[in-house]
Formats: C-alpha cells, structure tokens, sequence
C-alpha cells in the first residue's frame, strides 16, 4: 500500500522509495531525507509496489531489518531483473552478523549498510548512488575479491579480448567513475562510453558495474 509522500515531486530529480514494514519510522526517516538530499521521498510497505517513473532516477532504499533475507534476495532478483533493471538499490540495516556480501553484490546492489551505520554515513552514501556511483564498506568489497582469488580459467583470455581503450574504461568503472566522468576524461559522448561498456560487459562475462568492478580488481 503506498503511503504518502514527504513532499512534492521535484521535478527531474532523484526520486526515493523506502521499502519496509516500520511504517511510522520510515515516515520520519523519509522525511529526514527530504529534509537533507533535497529527493522527494515515498514510503512502501512492499518492494513490488514500488511505481514505474521512467522521468526520474530512482533509489530504492530496502530496509531488510524486518524481512527474511533469504526472502529479501529472492524479491530483489526479481525486482532488479524482472521489473526494473533500471533501479538503483540500496540495502538497509543488515545485521552485522549476516555473510551476504557476494549475494548482494551479484544482485545488482548499488548500496549496502549494516544496522549500525550512522546517519551522516548514510546520507553521504545515498548521495553517491545518487550520481552514479557504489556504496559499500571496505570491508565486504575485501571479501568479495577474497572469495574470487583463484581467477577462471578463462580470465586470461577476456582480459586479451579488451581493447587499451576498454581496459582504461574499465578501471575507472573500478574505481566509482560514473559515464559522465568517463566521458570527460576521454573527451568522448557518454552514448560512446555507454558503448564501451556493453562490449566489455560482454567480452568479461559480467551484468553490471559492480561485477565488472570486481572482475577489474581481480584481473587486471
């Protein structure tokens, strides 16, 4: 059931959609975030009632404190791949005692934040997936590339399908540079760096940025 907004629309911008079953407490944290990004902000009690708004990028801020998160993977897959590829998901109050690092990460997960993450982390973090750019701690990003030491075999052979140009995209993506910045730097379109990178999606064998980002770390 949707409940109300926290302001209006603005127009061309950022959108948020806090997903969870604390309603009261993510009405006052919608409302902080208005108040602090400037987003217009939305509160769902369900993932699959979150809108279609293809005017405006959009944030969806899953708050999995409440959810079985066996539960909450399977929604998410389905969400991302199924219902809209285009959203950009940030996962909320995860226990810190929870292993889903790599889960997440292969999800498409452009966010991540444990329970007791502060708020002031938290707003710089959603403020960064708002320009493009990924959100985790240090310290999954280490166990995501611990858990891919032993590169495949194949590896070798993508990394000598890439051209030099596709290889210097590729780290900057490993970095957190956005199209935009890519773009600038190359003195190229942000369509040709969009380009750029379906081949090399497709040449390493990855569906996203945080994959290519991973496979970056690990093979080049």
């Amino acid at each position: 059931m949707q409940k109300k907004s926290c302001g209006t629309p603005l127009t061309d911008a950022v959108v948020l959609y806090i997903v969870g079953k604390k309603q009261i407490q993510n009405e006052v944290f919608a409302s902080f975030l208005r108040h602090n990004t400037g987003y217009d902000c939305f509160v769902y009690e369900d993932i699959e009632n979150v809108p279609k708004n293809p005017k405006n990028p959009r944030l969806v801020l899953f708050d999995c404190q409440t959810n079985d998160l066996e539960k909450m993977l399977l929604k998410l897959k389905r969400h991302n791949m199924l219902k809209q590829p285009s959203n950009h998901i940030i996962v909320l109050n995860v226990p810190p005692n929870v292993n889903l690092p790599k889960k997440i990460i292969l999800l498409g997960v452009h966010g991540f934040f444990y329970e007791y993450d502060s708020i002031d982390n938290m707003i710089k973090g959603i403020k960064s997936v708002a320009k493009g750019k990924l959100w985790f701690p240090r310290e999954m990003m280490s166990r995501c590339i611990l858990e891919e030491t032993e590169p495949k075999p194949a590896a070798k052979t993508n990394v000598e399908k890439l051209t030099q140009r596709e290889i210097e995209i590729l780290s900057m993506i490993a970095v957190g540079k956005t199209n935009q910045e890519i773009a600038e730097k190359f003195f190229i379109s942000p369509h040709t760096v969009k380009n750029h990178l379906y081949k090399v999606f497709k040449k390493i064998q990855v569906h996203n940025r945080v994959q290519a980002s991973l496979w970056a770390a690990i093979n080049l």
